[in-house]
């Protein structure tokens, strides 16, 4: 990537330099799988940049500017499989990164399960998710932002004495995947966020908590103050924290506590862990596994939202889908190759759930 792109171009004309670029890189890099004799390939490139800050106690901790990019190639030769990685997109460079996975392919055992995605499968509509809103903030902006979340956060209680520091960060990439079944899709995504930890103190008893705000658009962030205000909250509460006997009782997850547990389930559904016989849910399919008010699904076209996407990390289309329907599990999260070693169909889950909703 040309380091001096964006030089007398607006950011809108920079971006889209980039986008081409990398739609390029990926062209390049298929054909030269193709000559090679690959029976397929597949070949993602990227390219992000991203400012951060943190603060603790009022002082400039870190400042870190980060831009980086990628190129990841995979052939398959029949059932064999060979990939490759590499951060220079000259020509010379993906040439040398294609003839690498070929030649890995060479080493590897034959899985019958290896392949792209199927055709049929792929997705053929991108619709606007509204995920890319770029913000141009400058170092103090930044510092001041996080300086204002850590006071407040000191401010709420007396019983708060120290800080852990508060962070701010933003970032914006660009994403492109195509493979020899003729599928090109891009991504353009922005993340921006601000977060803080402190700790209270009561006769030596000390306790931390935090709290943090996430968003594609910075005007979507919670406001500073109220981050800050809350991380405090969440720590003062924990002082004087008193204990309970031991009983059986109806137990109350706040959502970041039920959030971790919901992922040791959706681990369990996952075709990694199924294929290996690692999941306590293997033959659970239409099986009731919570109460029948239970309802667990997935929203991949919400607007602005940190897990929306049009197609998965193989080019397979999403969908708005129930994973658990009345306490009924009603289908596992897979990607082609999970899906091939237990004889199912690809979910469009490879690389993950989209915005999973309980």
């Amino acid at each position: 990537m040309n380091k001096e792109l964006t030089k007398n171009t607006s950011s809108s004309e920079a971006k889209d330099d980039e986008l081409a670029t990398l739609h390029n890189v990926v062209e390049i890099a298929l054909q030269q799988a193709n000559e090679r004799g690959a029976s397929e390939g597949e070949a993602a490139a990227s390219v992000s940049q991203g400012l951060s800050v943190t603060v603790r106690k009022g002082d400039i901790e870190t400042v870190e500017h980060t831009r980086d990019r990628g190129l990841s190639v995979t052939v398959y030769f029949g059932d064999r499989i060979g990939n490759a990685s590499t951060s220079d997109y000259s020509a010379a460079s993906v040439r040398q990164t294609v003839e690498a996975a070929c030649s890995i392919a060479r080493f590897t055992e034959k899985d019958s399960c290896h392949g792209l995605a199927d055709p049929d499968r792929l997705a053929t509509e991108f619709p606007d998710l509204d995920l890319y809103h770029p913000k141009e903030l400058s170092i103090d902006q930044m510092v001041h932002l996080s300086q204002v979340c850590e006071d407040a956060a000191l401010d709420y209680d007396p019983r708060i004495e120290n800080s852990e520091g508060a962070a701010m960060d933003s970032h914006h990439g660009l994403e492109v995947y195509g493979n020899s079944h003729g599928f090109r899709g891009d991504n353009r995504k922005t993340r921006h966020g601000i977060s803080c930890s402190v700790v209270g103190n009561v006769n030596g008893n000390m306790q931390r908590d935090y709290w943090y705000s996430v968003a594609r658009r910075f005007e979507d962030l919670e406001d500073a103050t109220e981050v800050g205000k809350t991380a405090g909250l969440r720590t003062a509460r924990r002082l004087n924290a008193r204990k309970i006997p031991t009983c059986q009782s109806p137990v109350l997850f706040e959502a970041p506590v039920a959030a971790s547990l919901l992922s040791h389930f959706i681990g369990a559904i996952s075709g990694g862990s199924l294929y290996r016989r690692a999941s306590f849910f293997l033959d659970h399919l239409g099986k009731k596994i919570f109460p029948e008010f239970v309802r667990i699904y997935e929203q991949p076209f919400l607007q602005r939202a940190l897990g929306s996407a049009a197609f998965d990390g193989e080019g397979v289309v999403t969908d708005t889908r129930d994973i658990v329907t009345g306490g009924v599990l009603e289908r596992y999260l897979l990607g082609s190759y999970a899906a091939r070693r237990l004889g199912l169909k690809t979910t469009g889950n490879a690389g993950g759930v989209h915005n999973l909703t309980i």
